[in-house]
């Protein structure tokens, strides 16, 4: 993305008077009650103004702001001013402006956003005095970046002209030649006078009448400006209100783990889980005051949504594990084990280049401004992440398939938003057709030793070709041999896919978001995006052996879909989770310890005189299960292996890890346990849960808010909203 960087200076208030006296700017009309209370304002300060020309060429980087008074973080007033256009100065309507906090000042800064309104007019009304960057973004003009250092003493108000966009290059067309040929009907697209023909069977069918608007069969047609939808505004991050009022959402049965007697079940398997999409579904549901589907509940992607204060790791392995054991907060007579893996984070230039297919629904149903809209903003925000080095491809699916840009360097912006802003919606949805596709062209460019991925986005509602859940399986299960990963984003409401869309990313060795607004594509692509799309160690299993003289029984807290034999741990044939750079896992188990008087049977369990009882259910014809006599003399309660591949390698590595019994109070234990305890006893909460014990929202809050901890990004604070705004809706429903 191009950028001009600007540089707001520290301004006394004699300053401003004496700019004042000596320049006359003309302000523009006002208009409403906001620009009536903005008047005041600016009758005691003039507007600072900065033109394009007097820029001169500033690099990304940008300059640094200038010092902080004193008093860093005291409430302000507002900021107001106009973004204009730099040709004609007239006002430039919904511009996009966001006001960071610069990084390390005090953490209760926050974020602030706003849009020009139609004269270009904005205001922040209670701006802290800090160090900030204002980005502002229009589609029709060029990305600015202000460096503002904002002082105590004066009102500030301020004009910036925006320069247009440079030249696009020329409009993509889709060209489709009907020869009467059989097999041999082929279409091309025309991009920048380059032409890329590629046959109807190698993919899978020809671009769609409603996708591409095109009226004629077999005749040139340019993408339309996509424009913003004129009966009803959409702004980024707002909930949509005009979603259709059936609802055909689809989600997987969950039958949540029981307790297992350990005496004949000592062995627990799983891969491991970094989806979170779960987590955004139901944020969705509670911002819009609607009861939560027990199944869109998976407590695990809860609790890993968020990231978590574990050390990095410090040997071979690419990843740390931490284990901690405390009183479950939910049931007093059970203990809770917490097992926390911390992956290693990669420098962005330890990255290597990364070969990106964007594969987008453009069907009918994605036809809304929080679907293919969201679709948008949130690719653009990945594409400014990416470096020279990386390339991007956009196929499309709709009734048929096609690529709207063939493979192109990360660094030809210009085109890229190009072919995203063009994209409309229409038609039905050949999903089948459009990951056959997209891997196809993926494996074109394969970069061997990079990152090579495909994007999926989409609402899940696939209607022709392949459409059945087992298809999909067996097609990742195909696709994944081939090394390339899988990232699929689950957009809107209503028609949502979401066990579809969970199945392709899991056997597709990839992770599954649900982007729900803007700040969630933010985090996603912007925040986590070497999370995201780098992967530090594929097929992460665990196996967990318990100590049955010291626990009686277990239970595994989520991960449903994620359990494995315990013979799928040696086999690497078997497909398991993956972990990327710098992301955390976490997985909870809740525990029954034996009680004191069976552990020590007349004061002295060493002597081998305990004996385990086994369940009627183990009581075999044949065989009987035993205890080593070490296990009563061992402190361990349990054994924890872990077996993970490095990315491109056939063989896996081994890890073991052992946990000793403690007696740590809740109260004693770490911000991470507790943390994870107070988002999992939510999920319990939202799934009515047969085990949640004891556990009620002003439980969960009291943990939260005293696990709370750092929070620069706000998603934990964002958390503990969720919990007081879920009250209304659980008692209304």
């Amino acid at each position: 993305m191009e950028y001009q960087r600007l540089k707001l200076p520290l301004i006394s208030a004699p300053a401003a008077l004496l700019l004042a006296a000596l320049i006359f700017i003309s302000l523009s009309p006002r208009h409403g009650d906001r620009d009536a209370q903005m008047s005041d304002r600016r009758s005691a300060f003039m507007p600072l103004t900065w033109t394009p020309s007097g820029l001169g060429s500033a690099d990304k980087q940008g300059t640094p702001a200038s010092s902080l008074p004193a008093n860093q973080g005291a409430v302000e007033s507002g900021l107001s001013g106009m973004i204009v256009q730099a040709s004609s100065l007239t006002g430039i309507d919904n511009a996009f402006l966001v006001l960071h906090p610069v990084q390390n000042q005090q953490s209760n800064i926050t974020r602030l956003s706003t849009r020009t309104d139609a004269q270009g007019q904005f205001h922040f009304p209670t701006v802290q005095t800090a160090q900030y960057q204002l980005h502002i973004s229009h589609p029709s003009f060029r990305d600015t970046v202000l460096d503002l250092s904002l002082n105590e003493h004066v009102p500030r108000e301020l004009r910036v002209e925006l320069p247009p966009l440079p030249p696009p290059p020329p409009p993509m067309e889709i060209s489709i030649a009907d020869e009467d040929l059989g097999e041999s009907k082929m279409y091309e697209v025309v991009q920048s006078g380059r032409a890329n023909k590629l046959s109807r069977e190698a993919y899978g069918g020809l671009p769609s009448q409603e996708a591409f608007s095109d009226p004629s069969y077999g005749s040139h047609q340019t993408y339309p400006s996509p424009g913003r939808p004129d009966q009803y505004p959409y702004y980024p991050g707002m909930p949509d209100l005009t979603e259709p009022e059936h609802h055909t959402e689809n989600y997987d049965r969950i039958f949540e783990n029981p307790f297992k007697e350990v005496m004949g079940n000592p062995i627990s398997t799983f891969s491991i889980d970094v989806d979170a999409a779960s987590y955004a579904n139901i944020r969705r549901f509670l911002d819009r005051g609607q009861a939560v589907p027990k199944d869109a509940v998976r407590i695990e992607e809860m609790v890993n949504y968020f990231s978590y204060d574990y050390p990095a790791p410090r040997d071979q392995h690419p990843f740390s594990v931490n284990t901690e054991i405390s009183v479950s907060p939910w049931n007093a007579e059970h203990h809770l084990i917490h097992i926390g893996l911390q992956g290693l984070d990669l420098d962005r230039e330890q990255l290597g280049p990364s070969n990106l297919v964007f594969l987008i629904d453009v069907s009918g149903s994605m036809d809304s401004p929080n679907k293919l809209g969201l679709v948008k903003t949130s690719l653009l925000k990945l594409l400014e992440q990416l470096g020279e080095q990386d390339r991007v491809a956009i196929v499309v699916y709709a009734s048929a398939t096609g690529v709207v840009l063939p493979s192109t360097p990360a660094s030809d912006r210009n085109a890229i938003r190009h072919a995203l802003n063009n994209l409309k919606a229409g038609g039905s949805t050949a999903g089948g057709a459009g990951l056959k596709l997209a891997y196809q062209v993926a494996e074109q460019q394969l970069i061997r030793g990079g990152n090579n991925r495909v994007i999926l986005c989409t609402d899940g509602d696939f209607n022709v070709g392949l459409s059945s859940d087992a298809e999909m399986i067996r097609l990742m299960e195909e696709k994944r041999k081939t090394g390339i990963y899988m990232t699929v984003c689950g957009f809107g409401m209503g028609n949502y896919k979401d066990g579809r869309l969970e199945k392709i990313a899991q056997y597709g060795n990839g992770n599954y978001f649900y982007l729900d607004k803007e700040a969630e594509a933010e985090k996603v692509f912007g925040r986590e995006m070497r999370a995201t799309l780098f992967t530090i160690a594929q097929d992460l299993k665990l196996q967990l052996e318990f100590n049955p003289a010291w626990v009686e029984s277990y239970r595994l807290i989520g991960y449903e879909n994620r359990i494995m034999a315990r013979e799928d741990f040696d086999n690497d044939l078997k497909d398991a989770g993956e972990l990327g750079a710098g992301h955390s896992v976490t997985a909870l188990y809740e525990v029954r310890l034996r009680p004191q008087m069976q552990q020590v049977p007349g004061g002295d369990q060493r002597s081998g005189s305990f004996q385990q009882v086994q369940p009627e259910s183990e009581d075999l014809r044949y065989q009987r299960t035993t205890v080593k006599p070490g296990a009563y003399s061992s402190d361990e309660l349990l054994s924890l292996k872990l077996r993970y591949k490095k990315p491109g390698q056939e063989k896996s590595v081994l890890m073991e890890h052992t946990l000793s019994r403690q007696q740590i109070t809740v109260s004693h234990s770490s911000e991470n346990f507790r943390w994870s305890a107070a988002v999992a006893a939510f999920g319990m909460i939202l799934r009515d849960s047969q085990h949640k014990g004891q556990a009620n929202l002003d439980m969960v809050l009291r943990l939260a808010e005293g696990a709370r901890g750092p929070d620069p990004e706000g998603y934990r604070a964002e958390f503990i909203r969720m919990v007081g705004q879920s009250r209304n809706v659980l008692v209304s429903h």
